[in-house]
């Protein structure tokens, strides 16, 4: 690894407060190409941080998180081509590996002052371990995640059953369209109503930020009237 990748993974691995000042002073340390590279990179949200601190500072937990994502994703693919696979068994073991990464997030979180929703924490190990493709790179989430859903096995040939003795009796072809309009709507409304929570979390994150910002000016205000009462006054 360049010394170059090693001091960006650095700024991921940072408290989430030091991260503006800490590339702006690896950005000026760099020229050209290099330099542009580092003043691009965006903040992480505090979801997104706390994810990272995981994979930095708890990488057992982070693998462990992967590794039952990989185990579902096989169960329900193999279930889908009709083999015999625990499905059931595979979910309660992913689902504990995503507690247990939601509990090493906020505690790691918390000792930086951070305090990132459980829910969004959820949902981003969640989508990180079930993705068929990397999204960001492994520590350097930017942005909280949503599970793709069951599209994400979209490409999955699903083996066909022998026919019973009394099939089903298959609507007719406007009624089929009619459903499948009717499904990519809901599918459709759902990634809307996943990106509008995504959206919440992010502005709830930049309104939490600027009150402390507000807050802590607010002391430094009140701070220097004070001395400059007690200057006028002594």
């Amino acid at each position: 690894m360049s010394a170059l990748e090693s001091s960006i993974d650095a700024l991921y691995k940072s408290p989430l407060e030091e991260f503006v000042s800490a590339r702006t002073a690896l950005a000026k340390s760099l020229s050209g190409s290099d330099a542009k590279r580092v003043k691009a990179l965006q903040k992480p949200a505090v979801v997104a941080w706390a994810v990272n601190q995981v994979y930095w500072h708890a990488r057992p937990v982070y693998d462990r998180l992967l590794k039952s994502g990989k185990a579902l994703r096989s169960a329900q693919i193999a279930a889908l081509g009709g083999k015999s696979a625990d499905v059931r068994g595979a979910g309660e073991t992913h689902r504990e590996a995503i507690a247990g990464a939601v509990k090493e997030a906020r505690r790691l979180a918390v000792s930086s002052g951070a305090q990132p929703n459980a829910d969004a924490l959820a949902r981003t190990f969640e989508a990180l371990s079930l993705a068929t493709r990397e999204v960001e790179p492994d520590g350097r989430l930017t942005k909280p995640l949503s599970p793709a859903g069951f599209e994400a096995l979209a490409g999955v040939t699903v083996k066909a059953h022998a026919p019973r003795p009394q099939a089903r009796e298959v609507p007719p072809p406007e009624n089929q369209k009619k459903r499948v309009k009717e499904a990519e709507a809901d599918r459709l409304k759902q990634e809307q109503i996943r990106d509008a929570q995504a959206s919440l979390e992010q502005a709830r994150q930049a309104e939490a930020s600027a009150r402390a910002d507000w807050e802590r000016r607010k002391r430094d205000l009140d701070s220097a009237r004070q001395a400059l009462d007690r200057l006028q006054n002594s």
